[in-house]
């Protein structure tokens, strides 16, 4: 989906300065779409650890207490998403209720917003798994749990995730 916006806009622009003549409508389409594309990126970062994280703490105080602090963090990351996943329903509804659309081509938005709000609610499943999986690695020093920096993984037998479920 989004190579094919990539390739839309793109056209749109030749359009528009050797034309004169814009792709009607694709202002509208491309909110909507790359309010999808940006979302459906999430339940994949969260698997592959791909979130921001500031490690300089923990490793000033060991391995242990750096197992901890990923636990923290993915907590911290699940309450986010919960908040997220949340306002997303409540944005969705309203946008269901106020018959909102596009300016120009008048599309309906809710139903793109209601596909955006599902991929942001599968993040939280997932999100959760990860965060059991750092407290297990906390608790119990096997691992890895959830996303594993290179220098943190010691184990020599490397398993998924999704292995611990």
């Amino acid at each position: 989906m989004l190579l094919i916006s990539a390739a839309v806009t793109v056209t749109d622009a030749l359009m528009r300065g050797f034309l004169n003549s814009p792709l009607y409508g694709w202002a509208d389409m491309s909110q909507l779409v790359y309010a999808i594309v940006i979302v459906a990126c999430f339940p994949a970062g969260l698997l592959q650890g791909h979130n921001i994280t500031i490690r300089f703490l923990g490793s000033g105080f060991g391995t242990r207490a750096t197992h901890w602090l990923e636990v923290f963090g993915a907590l911290m990351t699940l309450i986010f998403f919960v908040l997220v996943a949340w306002q997303f329903v409540v944005l969705t509804e309203e946008l269901r209720t106020t018959h909102d659309s596009t300016m120009t081509i008048k599309i309906i938005t809710w139903p793109w917003w209601t596909v955006a709000t599902l991929i942001i609610m599968v993040c939280v499943p997932i999100q959760a798994v990860v965060a059991w999986g750092q407290f297990r690695r906390a608790v119990t020093g096997e691992g890895p749990g959830g996303f594993v920096p290179q220098e943190f993984d010691n184990d020599e037998d490397d398993f998924m995730i999704t292995d611990i479920v």
